[in-house]
């Protein structure tokens, strides 16, 4: 069988110009796909071509990350779901399923609260929950990602070993490529995170009505110990957990990743409503 080519390009749409990686054919059902912070495309570059056989599958650089234009008024969730919005517009999609992991399943669930015409299935991977107490925690933990520059280039080690923790051992590739990414953002690296301690999570999700999967990566501290909750806050959610998965898990395993994805968007393991 033929592995199906990653074609980048860019599109103009009403909320600037968005880089994208797509892979599959035109007319199969179209599937977007949203990175974590602060990475790009190439987050989905392993699973692109896996789920690229039989769908339509868009990567999109959130704006201001990857190669995307930055949104004028600043980062924030409601702006980059709007975008993804805008990018849908542009390629004459009514309705795509969406995929996001970390700061991406954020943005999903705003797309879907927004926009619930538009969403399909919805798949949530290592999506934080967002209340009151996690806004206040999240506040006071301090930067991730941001390091101050310095003359001899130490920033940029202790850039990955901030990450390596929870990274698994012996992949450099994928410290590498996150290095890369981080090293494009022009503006804040951390504009992603603390878009996410904003964002009114709690108050938004309650409109999301799409059938969705919650997928925990077992070795990811962030976003493992969220999983259930935010399954059982969602209208028709299911949880299925990836035990070796870490913080890097559409790279990591996508395999699995992506055999998870098309699982859940064939039908199988069905959604169970909750209230």
């Amino acid at each position: 069988m033929t592995v199906p080519q990653i074609e980048p390009g860019y599109v103009r749409t009403r909320r600037g110009r968005l880089h994208i990686a797509c892979c599959g054919e035109h007319a199969a059902p179209p599937v977007l796909l949203l990175h974590q912070t602060p990475r790009s495309v190439a987050e989905y570059r392993a699973v692109l071509p896996l789920l690229g056989a039989r769908w339509r599958a868009i990567a999109l650089d959130t704006p201001g990350f990857g190669a995307s234009d930055a949104l004028p008024e600043g980062a924030s969730i409601e702006g980059w779901a709007d975008a993804a919005a805008a990018l849908l517009d542009a390629l004459g999609i009514a309705r795509a399923h969406v995929v996001g992991h970390h700061t991406g399943g954020v943005i999903a669930i705003e797309l879907a609260a927004a926009r619930p015409e538009r969403v399909a299935r919805l798949v949530l991977s290592s999506t934080p929950w967002i209340d009151a107490a996690e806004r206040v925690r999240r506040a006071q933990r301090g930067a991730i990602d941001r390091v101050e520059p310095r003359a001899d280039g130490s920033h940029l080690a202790e850039l990955w070993q901030r990450r390596a923790p929870f990274y698994p051992a012996g992949r450099p590739e994928l410290l590498h490529a996150f290095v890369l990414d981080a090293l494009k953002v022009l503006d804040d690296v951390e504009a992603g995170h603390d878009a996410v301690t904003r964002y009114a999570m709690d108050e938004r999700i309650v409109l999301v009505r799409a059938p969705a999967l919650v997928l925990q990566a077992g070795a990811d501290p962030f976003a493992a110990p969220h999983a259930a909750t935010l399954a059982a806050r969602l209208h028709n959610a299911t949880l299925q957990r990836i035990e070796a998965g870490m913080v890097p898990l559409p790279e990591q395993l996508p395999e699995a990743f992506a055999a998870a994805v098309e699982r859940f968007l064939d039908g199988d393991g069905a959604a169970r409503p909750h209230g």
